[in-house]
């Protein structure tokens, strides 16, 4: 077959047409299609490297609990970990035995650049914050093609200054960024591109290309560096692995489970060897146990200590040398070779072949995906947010019993706790998972997984289930039905949005395929159905179907922290909490519906979770009477504090909290009611039975467009007013999005007063001016992609329902009608001009920084942060957690690919934010 060789792939397939999902028959489908269905290795290598594993509660063996100064970037370089490793643009197994990542040294800096630098919670004084500027640029969903850029000041990296600056500057001040410290003046900087491509499964081309961006030639210590997890320091007996020098330029690593590999070096000038094993001498003024340690290299290279790397050419680390001068203005490639045998000539004319016939692989690929409609500028924003997600896998390990363990607390002896997680004993994590963001977030988060998978499902659907199925095994799931949080507090709550992602994926899988996996539906129905308990028996204390949550994800939207005691007293009702359950009700009506299809005996559980979602909704209004969430005077939900005295008070912030009861709504299309007439009956018993249910929220026996029916809180008239207020640009519409807070809150406060205590709400469009939560991330004005996906979703349900019929102003009082579809078109529109160049050429994702918005090697690169400005759309917070702010893919790619009408027509499957003509 002309174009193609099997084992190393090459092909000269004509591109495919663009645009149709992830179905297609390029090399990369094919690929997907062996991981699946024969089991292939395609995944066994990838971006599975932490980019921070310092300052981790994994590493954290101290009494306070202090993670981030038990291990601190200083100690990083020196020390070795415990359950995990860190790199820069690095790579691993699925098992992270071997790691390969990127050490430089510019000449200038105290010490090797091996892994990235920002600041810790208490040095920033907007919290923690990576000070590097580093690029995902693309990715396969099998890692059979990657390319990373990295950008190296020639100067002395101002590490310093970067600390002492920060603490000295107040919560009302910005932060203080690397660009700011002058290091990138006169361009006087290297970018660094890293490139991955597979000639196999076990064979991986690495090509460093090291680009001088000053005016005058520099000179650059590129360390490409090979080790392996420190595996065997932590229990007896465990064996040692070994790398040697096998040849000139040729690393032999030998590992008991791993088996045999080779890196190959072209014309590296010396291989550097040493250990990966703590430097007690330097950190604890105790004597090294062995003569070369993990710092060794760095020791060699920065300080000239020839003593520092074994010269018997043995050890667990290794760095291939070169030093390279650059032009000004010119570039030098280096390669190398990861292999699982050995090869006569591993830089033949195959490398560059492979090399380019993977770049070209993943151009097919993402032209089946990035629909053509789209022009060059925003199909680049859609493949780097997607890039994104896929650099954005971790191996994650914790065995919390051991850990526990290791750090002497005791589950049996009330003297001996430790600072948290003590009741996960059950848990073992060891898999390969969607993290938020690799350095400021190098652990999963439940709520954000969910919003992970939106967007990875879009090129890979299996690992998008797999993500949601790991979250409900008995290794992550606890015993009680709880879903796991995220590390620093897996007993924390985050919003109960996994069966919300259960379907969605299912449904984008039953559309691809014409038919979803039953199955795994049925098998993720049992395990949420455990979680649902949980929240019905710890979050309803009264079990009036009113429920509460803590921060709920929203870290300090609201008045107090809502996860802290309160200074009142009594309790918090939460509407988001309330909400959230009410669209957990409609998920598992969902299931349980698809699940009666083809299993008669789930349709009663479609029955007791309508009539569950009934009891929820009504409770958020209080309809037999008492204070509900809704104010009927302002047209608004708010949370509800119940103090100890029986006195009941609306909080009214006009906040997110508010806007969340809109997006519980989900529309049916009655086939399961047609296919048993006996559960309509009964569910039509039960209205008759409780017309309180039907009176104040909408009434779901009311037909809509196409016979279709309406499970939501807000009856149309309740619609409308919520409708109004998140559509007023004086309040919640922002030229970029729905901000988190009403903008009404500039002028007016909200302002709660406990005793002489004085608790304050303002419009905080960027930083939050606050520590709560570590003051690192804000919900009081900016804002979040997810949540704005989520009131997307909940647009598209009501035009399924209302259809053309229902149109709303939009913005409030411009005169301008819409339709619900239109509104959402238009929110989407405004999210994705975020990161689209303007009328000006400028992306408000880069606010006013210069070199981001002119300099062509800057430009066209993005990030995807954390949130946004509420008023000019700048990126704030993690600038790399791509994780849930990377469904911005998907939301492009909905209203490129199609219209009211259609939506329309593919009736509920706008559920999943997935259209296709």
């Amino acid at each position: 077959m002309k174009g193609k060789r099997m084992g190393n792939t090459v092909r000269g397939d004509a591109v495919p047409p663009r645009g149709n999902g992830t179905s297609g028959s390029t090399a990369e489908h094919e690929r997907l299609r062996e991981c699946q269905e024969h089991g292939a290795g395609w995944k066994k290598w990838g971006p599975y490297l932490s980019e921070r594993q310092w300052g981790t509660v994994r590493e954290d063996y101290s009494e306070s609990g202090d993670a981030w100064n038990y291990f601190p970037h200083d100690h990083a370089r020196s020390r070795a970990y415990r359950w995990g490793e860190d790199g820069l643009a690095g790579i691993c197994d699925d098992r992270q035995i071997l790691c390969f990542a990127l050490a430089l040294w510019n000449g200038q800096d105290p010490i090797l650049k091996e892994r990235l630098f920002g600041l810790t919670n208490n040095e920033g004084n907007h919290g923690e914050d990576v000070k590097e500027y580093y690029f995902y640029l693309d990715s396969t969903p099998t890692h059979s093609y990657m390319k990373y850029l990295y950008k190296y000041p020639q100067g002395a990296y101002p590490y310093d200054d970067l600390v002492h600056t920060n603490r000295r500057r107040t919560k009302q001040d910005p932060e203080y960024e690397l660009l700011d410290t002058g290091v990138f003046d006169q361009d006087r900087y290297f970018d660094v591109f890293i490139e991955y491509a597979k000639a196999s499964a076990d064979d991986l081309l690495i090509r460093i290309t090291v680009s001088n961006r000053g005016p005058e030639p520099a000179t650059l210590h590129v360390l490409p560096t090979l080790w392996f997890r420190n595996t065997w320091s932590w229990r007896d007996g465990a064996k040692r692995p070994v790398l040697r020098q096998a040849a000139p330029g040729v690393i032999a690593a030998s590992h008991p489970d791993l088996g045999g590999r080779f890196l190959s070096c072209d014309g590296a000038a010396a291989l550097l060897f040493t250990e990966n094993e703590t430097n007690t001498e330097r950190l604890f003024d105790t004597p090294n146990r062995i003569p070369y340690v993990k710092d060794g290299i760095g020791n060699y290279v920065v300080h000239g200590r020839e003593d520092a790397v074994n010269p018997e050419h043995s050890g667990t680390k290794v760095s291939a040398h070169y030093p390279i001068t650059v032009g000004a203005g010119q570039s030098v490639a280096l390669r190398l070779r990861l292999h699982d045998g050995e090869t006569a000539d591993p830089f033949g004319n195959d490398f560059d072949v492979v090399m380019e016939a993977r770049r070209r692989e993943a151009d097919e690929f993402y032209a089946t995906v990035v629909p053509p409609s789209l022009d060059a500028d925003a199909a680049n924003v859609m493949r780097q947010a997607l890039a994104g997600m896929l650099w954005s896998k971790q191996f994650y390990y914790y065995d919390v019993d051991r850990w526990l363990e290791e750090r002497g607390s005791d589950r049996l002896s009330p003297q001996r706790h430790a600072p948290r997680n003590e009741h996960w004993h059950h848990m073992e994590n060891a898999h390969i998972l969607s993290m938020p963001d690799k350095w400021e977030y190098p652990w999963y988060a439940a709520w954000d997984l969910a919003f992970h998978v939106l967007a990875l499902t879009m090129v890979d659907e299996n690992f998008g289930k797999q993500q949601l199925d790991l979250m409900l095994r008995h290794r992550y799931q606890h015993p009680s039905g709880q879903i796991p949080a995220y590390e620093w507090n897996f007993g924390d709550v985050n919003p109960p949005v996994h069966a919300w992602a259960t379907i969605f994926t299912f449904r984008l899988e039953a559309a691809r395929r014409g038919q979803g996996d039953v199955e795994w539906l049925e098998r993720s129905f049992h395990k949420l159905l455990l979680n649902f308990t949980w929240w019905v028996n710890r979050k309803d204390r009264t079990g009036s179907n009113v429920f509460e949550g803590g921060f709920l994800g929203l870290d300090n939207i609201g008045v107090f922290d809502r996860s802290a005691p309160l200074p009142t007293g009594g309790y918090l009702e939460q509407a988001d909490g309330t909400a959230w359950m009410a669209l957990f009700c409609q998920n598992m009506l969902e299931i349980a519906a698809e699940l009666a299809m083809s299993r008669p005996a789930y349709a009663d559980m479609a029955l007791k979770f309508f009539e569950h979602f009934l009891w929820i909704a009504t409770s958020m209004l209080r309809a037999g009477g008492g204070t509900g969430m809704w104010d009927e005077a302002d047209g608004f939900f708010y949370d509800v504090l119940r103090l100890p005295d029986g006195r009941t008070e609306r909080l009214k912030v006009r906040s997110m909290v508010g806007l969340l009861p809109l997006c519980a709504v989900t529309v049916f299309d009655g086939e399961m009611l047609e296919k048993y007439p006996e559960i309509r009956q009964n569910a039509r018993r039960f209205l008759e039975a409780r017309p309180e249910l039907r009176a104040f929220i909408h009434d779901p026996v009311t037909c809509g467009q196409g016979g279709r029916r309406l499970a939501a809180i807000l009856d149309e008239s309740k619609l409308r007013r919520v409708l109004a207020a998140m559509l007023d640009e004086k309040e919640f519409l922002s030229p970029y999005g729905i901000r988190a807070l009403s903008r009404h809150h500039a002028e007016h406060p909200y302002v709660f007063r406990v005793g002489t205590q004085e608790y304050r709400v303002s419009y905080l469009p960027a930083e939050s001016d606050s520590g709560m939560f570590g003051g690192n991330s804000n919900w009081r004005g900016p804002i979040w992609m997810p949540v704005n996906g989520l009131i997307i979703r909940a647009l598209l349900q009501y035009y399924l329902y209302y259809g053309d019929a229902f149109t709303i102003e939009c913005p409030t009082g411009s005169g301008r009608h819409m339709t619900l579809y239109q509104v959402a078109e238009e929110l989407a529109r405004r999210l994705t001009s975020i990161f689209i160049r303007d009328a000006n050429d400028r992306r408000p994702v880069y606010g006013g920084t210069r070199k981001f918005q002119e300099d062509p090697h800057w430009r066209d690169n993005l990030l995807f942060y954390e949130y946004f400005h509420g008023d000019n759309g700048a990126g704030i917070g993690a600038s790399h957690q791509t994780g849930w702010t990377g469904i911005i893919a998907r939301i492009m790619h909905l209203f490129a690919t199609a219209t009211a009408e259609q939506m329309l027509e593919l009736g509920k499957k706008a559920a999943t934010l997935e259209a296709e003509p």
